[in-house]
């Protein structure tokens, strides 16, 4: 009988990936694939622009600018894995505008054994997710909705799982502000990866962001509240045995029974609860040809620090070029020490 590598793979990646639960199928969706969504803290659902790349952050920042655009991004993750993110938008005038695109996480390659600790065959582990999007202006121009239909297949070695999810999003854009809520990754899995699986649940998350132009200067300003249909996404590291990842452990020697202390507690728990919630961050607009992004995810950072060094992960920050027939965007996100992720996007205008 083989060994299951496939149950112990899956166990290493949901212990990595998903931090507040861990229980959640197709979790390559989560992770940004787009430079300008990776530079502003994992999205920029909530920032409207004529950038095709928005599309995987948003289904209604899909407009009729993105006509006849493609976007492709790449990322060259961590040794053997690696990610892309490729699409296509299409105006149909006054029907609105439609956009097809394509999303993938290769995991690289590994050798199999069996019980025994013989070779076997070497087998290969992909996530995909191909999609379909609408977008149309809503009665006001300054109202735009959109939507994207996801097709999710996922195949590690002899075993798959299909899965469908939509992305439905409104965006209010006006003198130089929006806000948007968008419904992400609603639906389910129809086949798990054996017939023993229980039902797999699709990591759905409902996010509201707001961003404004400052008048006569460079920065857009925005912020992005994510996972609020989570009530906590508080993570206790599980190597750390001093637990200062958990906000809730006070050292007993500097315990009193003040209501101060008491106060400063929950305040100190209520304020973390809140900000692994929130990503903050900037786009400096330098010209209309050049912006640089800048941003930082509270919770990343929670998530990513070691117990006896913080450093700077959930910093990310990035730059997009224009010209005339083509951009280019780049962004450097810090993870964990010494993770780091750069992902390239370039876009090519018909």
């Amino acid at each position: 009988m083989k060994l299951n590598l496939i149950g112990y793979f899956l166990l290493i990646f949901t212990c990595a990936s998903a931090q507040y639960g861990g229980n959640y199928a197709f979790k390559f969706l989560d992770i940004p694939m787009t430079s300008r969504a990776a530079a502003n803290g994992g999205t920029n659902m909530g920032l409207w622009n004529t950038d095709i790349h928005s599309l995987h952050s948003n289904p209604a920042l899909l407009n009729k600018y993105m006509a006849k655009q493609i976007a492709l991004n790449y990322c060259n993750y961590v040794s053997d894995l690696n990610f892309g993110y490729g699409a296509y938008a299409y105006s149909l005038k006054q029907k609105g505008v439609v956009a097809a695109s394509i999303q993938f996480y290769d995991y690289g390659s590994f050798n199999g054994y069996d019980e025994f600790g013989n070779k076997t065959n070497n087998f290969k582990a992909n996530d995909y997710s191909i999609n379909l999007s609408y977008a149309k202006p809503f009665k006001d121009s300054s109202f735009n909705i959109g939507a994207t239909l996801k097709t999710l297949i996922s195949t590690y070695d002899i075993y798959q799982s299909y899965g469908n999810a939509i992305d439905f999003g409104i965006i209010y854009h006006k003198n130089n502000f929006n806000v948007s809520i968008l419904a992400k990754n609603f639906g389910f899995v129809y086949k798990t990866y054996t017939n023993t699986s229980v039902n797999d649940k699709l990591p759905t998350n409902l996010q509201l962001g707001l961003s404004y132009k400052l008048p006569k200067a460079p920065f857009r300003p925005f912020v992005t509240f994510d996972y609020l249909n989570k009530k906590s996404l508080k993570y206790i590291s599980p190597v750390d045995t001093t637990g200062k990842t958990n906000v809730l452990v006070t050292d007993s020697r500097k315990l009193d029974s003040t209501g101060f202390q008491k106060f400063a507690v929950r305040f100190n728990s209520g304020f973390d609860g809140l900000m692994r919630h929130t990503i903050i961050g900037t786009e400096i607009v330098f010209t209309k040809n050049f912006n640089l992004q800048i941003a930082y995810n509270y919770r990343r950072q929670k998530e990513m620090t070691l117990p006896e060094r913080r450093g700077v992960n959930g910093l990310s920050f990035g730059f997009n070029m224009n010209f005339k027939r083509f951009a280019f965007a780049y962004s450097f996100s810090k993870m964990a020490f010494p993770g780091n992720a750069s992902i390239f996007s370039l876009t090519i205008k018909h």
